[in-house]
């Protein structure tokens, strides 16, 4: 039983008629859960906003008071061209990272295997002080450290597939013990980060992929180069920054990955939590912008069928 965190200002949250990271992201995904084979294997939760101070374990408290202070009560306003809120955004990042932490908290006491997060906006290229590429706050990163800070994990690896780099999370976690964060990602693309000049053993893993990447090569990669780093690595608990923009008929990248790919990265993905960490794995929804793809992306990876 996978539990699944959600939350219906993740649905409010509309940067725009014309932005990408859309409501419809979400719609498209429940239409896909709610299949009756798949609806049988969730458990959905409602997800809680976080508090101050667990954001914090990510980021600066300037950053935090700084979307705190501009949220609109009204209309929109952006924080830099890519990055819009709206009346509902602030209650939904909130929610996206209180969702993270009650799913780790989940996990390690035991009244969960695997949780999902289901949540908008994504949030791996926000930073600790600043909020870029549709993110406000870094979901992801601030499980992890609630995982080492709450709960006191030794190891804790984050394992990121979006088509982009995550900027935000690689600052937040690099040079803190404990954390290993690794990324797959096409290059050269925004961010323009994620070199393998930036890889500290034991902490940061970036594997930049050429545009044109099918199937075939990037699963070779996965194999012969992610799962001996990770497995070298032996974390305790396994966190996803889940996004499905490398897809084929994904707008804005050029990867060439195939629906039957996601689920294939599931089951890596379990089997790895499974032989180091009892089976812990926690996935936050990042990327992904094709709507008539996504959802059965997501269920394929949920499910390891496509």
């Amino acid at each position: 039983m996978i539990h699944v965190y959600t939350h219906d200002s993740c649905l409010q949250h509309d940067p725009g008629t014309s932005h990408p990271e859309s409501p419809g992201r979400l719609h498209s995904i429940i239409d896909a859960l709610s299949l009756p084979a798949i609806h049988a294997q969730l458990h959905w939760q409602q997800a809680q906003e976080a508090t101050p101070e667990q954001v914090l374990l990510a980021h600066t408290r300037e950053h935090y008071d700084t979307v705190v202070a501009l949220a609109p009560a009204q209309g929109r306003r952006a924080l830099d061209p890519d990055t819009v809120m709206s009346p509902a955004s602030l209650q939904a990042a909130l929610c996206a990272v209180g969702a993270a932490c009650q799913g780790v908290d989940a996990l390690l006491t035991g009244s969960a295997q695997e949780v999902f997060c289901l949540t908008r906006p994504p949030g791996h290229h926000a930073t600790p002080d600043r909020a870029m590429g549709f993110c406000l706050f870094n979901q992801v990163a601030v499980a992890a450290l609630h995982a080492r800070h709450t709960h006191g994990l030794e190891r804790v690896a984050v394992v990121d597939f979006d088509v982009h780099h995550g900027n935000g999370t690689q600052d937040c976690l690099e040079g803190k013990a404990g954390l290993l964060y690794v990324s797959t990602h096409q290059s050269p693309y925004y961010p323009g980060t994620g070199t393998m000049a930036d890889n500290r053993e034991g902490n940061l893993f970036n594997l930049p992929l050429g545009q044109g990447c099918d199937d075939a090569r990037y699963r070779d990669l996965f194999t012969r180069e992610v799962l001996p780093v990770l497995d070298a690595f032996a974390p305790q608990l396994v966190l996803v920054s889940a996004g499905f923009d490398a897809h084929r008929d994904d707008p804005l990248a050029g990867l060439r990955l195939e629906t039957a790919t996601y689920a294939w990265l599931g089951e890596q993905l379990r089997a790895l939590a499974r032989r180091h960490a009892e089976g812990r794995l926690l996935s936050v929804l990042e990327g992904g912008y094709n709507l008539s793809v996504l959802g059965s992306c997501v269920a394929a990876y949920l499910t390891g069928t496509s």
